[in-house]
């Protein structure tokens, strides 16, 4: 009997390592995220849609796009023309979040606490369209840059003397009736619903993909 009884407790302390290495394991893999996916529809623009993957289920939600169509991938932006490709999120603004790869605040030429306190504000204070409305990124700003990397135009800069930032991006509206429509600066735009769940979603890092089976500005 004592011999079974060791042998059996042996084996529970196997047992016992190996759930160890298991879940320390697990917990140094690095968690796996879907991307978001967006599919534009360049003759029918109220089609075009953005899938974001989450555990209560998809969320589904239409986009706009540019006005001067749809540029094939690794194609170097174009004022009113959105790439097609794969990006990665490289920075994250809103009024309440402030998230941006390190290489990007150094280019900036400031410290990450003054661009957390006036960069969104600043960049959605500027009425693009001419038409005395500002606030046209709405709740927030999702920046995305092509993988792999291609030479992009975006630059820190003042515009009318207001510091600011430009750059490929998901980002809200102040007028929800441009949703679904060809009529963006080449930027993807969605809804403040949508906008808020990105914003509480996306991380750094993320990726999103870009397709469409329309053609392409090549």
């Amino acid at each position: 009997m004592d011999l079974i009884r060791s042998l059996v407790m042996a084996g529970v302390l196997v047992s016992l390592v190996g759930c160890r290495s298991d879940t320390s394991s697990s917990l140094q893999d690095p968690q796996i995220r879907e991307p978001i996916r967006i599919q534009l529809n360049g003759s029918n623009p109220i089609a075009s849609e953005g899938v974001l993957d989450r555990a209560e289920g998809p969320l589904r939600f239409t986009v706009g796009h540019g006005r001067h169509g749809i540029g094939c991938e690794g194609t170097t932006f174009e004022e009113g023309v959105t790439p097609l490709g794969t990006f990665q999120v490289n920075a994250i603004l809103s009024n309440d979040r402030f998230e941006m790869d390190p290489s990007l605040v150094e280019q900036s030429g400031k410290t990450e606490e003054e661009l957390r306190e006036t960069l969104f504000t600043n960049m959605n204070s500027i009425d693009f369209k001419g038409d005395g409305e500002t606030g046209e990124y709405g709740i927030g700003y999702i920046s995305l840059a092509p993988v792999p990397a291609t030479e992009q135009p975006f630059r820190f800069n003042t515009y009318d003397g207001v510091f600011r930032w430009y750059s490929f991006a998901i980002h809200g509206t102040n007028d929800e009736t441009r949703i679904g429509k060809a009529v963006t600066g080449g930027c993807i735009n969605t809804g403040q619903l949508t906008m808020g769940v990105l914003l509480d979603t996306v991380e750094l890092g993320d990726e999103v993909v870009i397709s469409s089976d329309s053609p392409c500005l090549p």
